[in-house]
């Protein structure tokens, strides 16, 4: 192998979907197909791979052991050589990836792109369900049948006869992107005659001050807590559930939000008036940290490069979430035992019987608090750009949106029909 083995150790564990225990495995896999292949790499072909795994069923492989094999096959030709598996009559839309025959091994090649790209579990679970739905509509009992028209229709039947939203439309269509590009290894070709649901322009949802004491005045301390923390800083709700220790700069007055939305990172204000009941809060927390320590439990989740370069990390204070669940909990992906963060639906139901205990009409939610911060920044003359820094914004038409507020109510725009009272 003219690849340096350290080089490929050092990919392969930072593979996400890879256990650390099973790395020489892959390399080992790696090293009987360049054996076995005698061409240049830039030429491997689908029916190479494929011809490496009928070699390694002869020679005693078993299924999974196969499966396994042309999967190192496909990492290290695509995503560590950087170049393409050429597909039979150059035509990549008839034949699918490394010939996925089945939906069972479908499923293991997904999960493992899912993690091996590092995506949010939420969306991994997002996709799976989108993809069960897709199967249920079109039918399909192979892989090997599936076609870009199958997509269409299914886009089309989501518009038409469900009537759904853009956003949800949108939600289908990249999870089956996924599902054909990255595991079936076809494209979609032209969607533009495809039916795609209308985009609605909402303005959104904001409560006044008064009303939002009002919630407040309805929720349990842990539960006002984080809203208030949500309200005077203008994080998301999956952001806030997320929040470390470490992420807390009480000395600045800020809050790091790690990895939002886009996979960014930004900074935003930790007003005073909440250092004090947040203090107590962790306290609290710590304790029960120490607790789950003195069980053998405590360790939190970390990103799989964290937890190899920092392996004592996951049981430190500064990495335990500020608003940890009740429970210890099974992690649907490791099969550890730990204790995650607070579920966002725990809020949402707070949010909901909060509001019904109110005389308040409007259809708020967790949300509405990130629209009333950023509306009530305006309103107070802050500027625009930096409304969009603490939000979070790419682009600031997205914050422009809160500027409707400003052209309203006493100091807003005067109606013409102020003279007939």
């Amino acid at each position: 192998m003219d690849t340096n083995k350290d080089d490929l150790q050092t990919f392969f564990q930072n593979a996400k979907g890879i256990p650390q225990d099973k790395v020489k495995y892959y390399i080992g896999w790696l090293d009987r197909f360049l054996q076995f292949y005698n061409g240049s790499l830039d030429g491997v072909s689908d029916s190479d791979v494929k011809a490496f795994g009928d070699f390694l069923e002869t020679n005693g492989c078993e299924g999974w052991q196969v499966k396994q094999a042309q999967e190192v096959v496909f990492l290290y030709i695509e995503k560590f050589l950087h170049k393409k598996i050429l597909f039979a009559d150059n035509n990549q839309e008839d034949k699918p990836r490394l010939s996925i025959t089945t939906w069972a091994e479908a499923k293991d090649v997904f999960l493992n792109r899912m993690r091996l790209r590092h995506y949010a579990y939420n969306t991994e679970r997002s996709y799976r369900e989108w993809i069960r739905r897709f199967l249920l509509y079109t039918r399909l009992k192979s892989p090997m049948t599936a076609k870009p028209e199958h997509v269409k229709r299914f886009l089309t039947h989501l518009a038409v006869e469900r009537k759904v939203t853009a956003s949800t439309q949108n939600q289908a269509f990249n999870a089956l992107l996924f599902l054909y590009r990255e595991v079936l290894g076809q494209d979609f070709g032209d969607f533009r005659n495809t039916i795609r649901a209308k985009q609605s322009k909402r303005i959104p949802v904001v409560l006044t001050k008064d009303e939002i004491k009002q919630v407040f005045n309805h929720l349990s301390d842990k539960h006002c807590l984080m809203l208030k923390l949500i309200y005077a800083s203008g994080i998301r709700v999956t952001e806030c559930v997320r929040l470390r220790v470490k992420d807390l700069d009480f000395g600045n007055q800020s809050i790091i939000v790690r990895s939002g939305k886009g996979d960014k990172d930004r900074v935003t204000l930790l007003p005073e008036f909440l250092h004090c009941p947040l203090k107590t809060h962790l306290k609290a927390v710590k304790a029960v940290h120490a607790q789950d320590l003195a069980k053998e439990y405590g360790a939190v989740y970390l990103p799989e490069a964290l937890e190899r370069k920092y392996p004592n990390a996951s049981r430190e204070w500064g990495w335990q979430y500020v608003f940890p669940a009740d429970k210890l909990t099974v992690d649907p992906r490791s099969g550890v035992v730990r204790r995650h963060h607070i579920g966002q639906q725990v809020l949402q139901r707070a949010m909901k019987t909060a509001l019904q205990k109110t005389d308040i009409n409007k259809a708020a939610s967790v949300h509405t608090l990130r629209h009333s911060f950023a509306t009530h920044l305006l309103q107070a003359g802050y500027d625009i750009r930096t409304v969009q820094d603490l939000l979070g914004h790419k682009d600031v038409s997205t914050t422009m949106i809160y500027t409707h507020v400003l052209k309203r109510g006493p100091g807003g725009v005067k109606s013409p029909a102020e003279f007939l009272k």
